[in-house]
């Protein structure tokens, strides 16, 4: 289990054109995305909500995803903080804790929020899709994890013109992790070394 909320977020997002799929449904338009993008960057911005509706944390920064389970997701504001996985192993570095903490993925990944943007092309393996209605402009997507043995109860993911730019990921705590994504670029190609990670001289090592 991740330390944090941030740790359990994993995510990024963008879909290929909907040019020819007028009359897909909100479901259709996410496996497309599934299928068809092999890779994506872009900005995003986060918030975690308490009970209370009251937001607990706010940050910002950027993300590079290569499906199968490769991405790097980097905190900028309000600190700094990198997590990288080369499909195989996560590793976080708390640039203000000089601190590295790596993680084994294992087939966590299957079920987690991170499945839907990282994982496979197959959503329907690990999670069942249902309309979730019309709200902010958006068509949205609820996907519940078949596995209940992980942190979220279920992420709803909001389409805008057939493309997902939100989610919003519920976990069992009560609070709601909310994602918006913009300036995204899709299949344009990310380098290997972009999913690899090299600690700073004098970096404390966790597990």
């Amino acid at each position: 289990m991740f330390k944090s909320v941030l740790t359990k977020v994993l995510t990024a997002a963008v879909l290929t054109s909907a040019a020819g799929f007028a009359n897909a449904t909100p479901i259709d338009d996410l496996q497309q995305f599934n299928r068809n993008t092999k890779n994506a960057s872009g900005s995003f911005t986060q918030k975690v909500i308490g009970k209370s509706g009251a937001a607990k944390k706010i940050s910002s920064g950027s993300f590079v995803f290569a499906r199968p389970g490769k991405f790097r997701w980097t905190y900028t504001h309000p600190y700094e903080q990198v997590l990288v996985s080369n499909g195989k192993t996560l590793i976080i570095f708390d640039k203000d804790l000089n601190q590295v903490t790596k993680r084994s993925l294992g087939s966590a990944i299957g079920s987690s929020p991170a499945a839907i943007l990282f994982g496979g092309s197959d959503l329907s393996a690990n999670f069942t899709l249902s309309d979730g209605g019309e709200a902010d402009g958006r068509a949205w997507v609820t996907a519940v994890p078949k596995s209940r043995s992980g942190n979220f109860t279920k992420v709803n993911i909001g389409l805008r013109n057939g493309l997902p730019d939100a989610m919003e990921l519920y976990d069992t705590l009560g609070q709601v992790t909310v994602l918006n994504f913009s300036g995204v670029s899709q299949n344009s190609g990310a380098a290997a070394s972009t999913f690899s990670f090299s600690a700073p001289e004098g970096a404390i090592q966790s597990k």
